[in-house]
């Protein structure tokens, strides 16, 4: 259980009443606020010089290593082992997708799931929004989720209807969801520099993106501007990246694909470039196979085996089917 009154921003000597008004003004509430937003966002949202900003988050970097929250800066492969080995994981609904995943969906990672329009990228979405409110020996977590929607793409009645499927109250799996929608990027990163303190209130265990890059794609256009893209693109991915290891949640974001035409056989890629393929903890590829059935491929992992796990979209959203790709 975590010593809440631990977590004030007023536990670090150079924060008094004044810099907490100013900090909490900006949008920091708690001391994992300062670390999954970092040194660079507290200055330019604070107008703070930038060493004390460095000094306030490496302060509230030690205070979480000493309550256990974060791993410290040097500890053995051992213990790290360890505490892998009681990591959540919140299933997709699919046995094949799970095994795939080594047990299902991670906490503390970002996984990334992109493909084509059609390939179940949205309905996976869907799907662990209501099985991570299951009991864990379901595959769950008994939590809630926030979906945060960049296209125009949350459905609820999606959600009653695999929670029927599920034999759950689709009424209470709605309440367990929250919604929010961003509008363009910027909205878009607000509402993940608001997320922390909505996660401990709400018992949150899964963050969605759907999509990650989709504003960015659509806002900055040409080559003049890429560079601004990328740079507020890996501000973001970082910040889900602190996210999901501070808060202890899994975050799953979906990605478009864009044609490459000088590929000859897979062709199609992941768009937000070497960002979002650097910051993603696992790439999960989508592509259709006969008719309802699809073809997860694990792409990039720190430990997976890359293969192939066939899996089926239903009434219940993601669901099982007879055989597997090895």
């Amino acid at each position: 259980m975590e010593d809440i009154s631990r977590l004030a921003l007023a536990n670090i000597e150079e924060i008094g009443p004044a810099t907490e008004k100013r900090l909490k003004e900006a949008g920091f509430h708690s001391i994992k606020d300062l670390l999954v937003r970092g040194a660079a966002d507290v200055a330019g949202a604070t107008g703070m010089d930038m060493d004390v900003s460095v000094r306030i988050c490496n302060k509230a970097r030690v205070i979480l290593e000493e309550l256990g929250i974060i791993d410290k800066s040097f500890v053995t492969a051992t213990s790290i082992y360890e505490k892998r080995k009681q990591s959540f994981r919140i299933s997709t609904g699919a046995r094949n997708f799970d095994d795939l995943l080594g047990g299902g969906v991670e906490t503390r990672a970002v996984t990334e799931v992109y493909g084509e329009f059609g390939t179940g990228k949205t309905q996976l979405c869907h799907t662990l929004c209501v099985t991570v409110q299951q009991p864990k020996q379901s595959g769950g977590l008994d939590g809630r989720a926030i979906y945060i929607d960049t296209e125009n793409t949350f459905r609820p009645e999606r959600i009653v209807s695999i929670a029927r499927s599920r034999l759950m109250d689709p009424n209470s799996a709605l309440e367990n969801i929250i919604v929010a929608k961003a509008y363009n990027s910027a909205h878009q990163e607000l509402i993940i520099e608001e997320t922390g303190p909505v996660i401990e209130a709400n018992k949150i265990k899964l963050v969605v993106v759907d999509s990650a890059v989709a504003h960015y794609r659509a806002e900055f256009l040409g080559r003049a501007t890429l560079s601004e893209r990328q740079q507020r693109l890996n501000k973001f991915m970082h910040m889900l990246v602190r996210l999901a290891d501070t808060y202890e949640v899994a975050v799953v974001v979906t990605n478009q694909i864009q044609s490459s035409p000088d590929g000859y056989f897979d062709a199609a890629r992941p768009t937000g470039g070497n960002v979002v393929a650097h910051t993603s903890t696992y790439r999960i590829f989508l592509k259709r196979s006969s008719g309802k059935n699809r073809i997860a491929r694990m792409v990039d992992s720190p430990y997976h085996a890359e293969r192939e796990a066939l899996f089926a979209l239903s009434e219940g959203g993601i669901s099982d089917v007879e055989d597997r790709i090895t």
